[in-house]
């Protein structure tokens, strides 16, 4: 295709929509309300559309990766807001070494899985 894409927007569900919107804003997202049922998120390089909809399946086998500059950095600034101690359900789990680079985890309060990473310098 000739024509660039400017951006790639997914769309993630919630088990409770006011709970999951409030945790997206602490950890640090811009929301934009579109509907009563739909919000868009966003940060410099990043959006998705969080819905007031909840399928367990889908909720469970969703994963996104958010790329950032300083993983470590990202962590320390990620580990002080405490979200797991805020948001029921979250968690947060240790950067890990792989051979591409690094990465830690996130489970937002409705079970998906965010990986936060950083690719090795070529």
């Amino acid at each position: 295709m000739q024509q660039q894409a400017l951006s790639l927007r997914p769309f993630i569900g919630s088990k409770d929509f006011a709970v999951s919107r409030s945790f997206y804003r602490a950890f640090g997202f811009t929301e934009t309300v579109l509907t009563p049922t739909m919000s868009l998120f966003a940060r410099p390089g990043a959006c998705f559309y969080l819905q007031a909809a909840y399928v367990a399946d889908w909720i469970g086998n969703t994963m996104l990766f958010l790329e950032v500059a300083d993983v470590e950095q990202y962590w320390r600034e990620l580990t002080a807001l405490d979200l797991p101690g805020r948001f029921p359900g979250v968690r947060v789990s240790a950067i890990r070494q792989e051979a591409w680079g690094q990465e830690g985890f996130v489970h937002d309060p409705a079970g998906i899985l965010w990986h936060i990473g950083e690719f090795n310098q070529a």
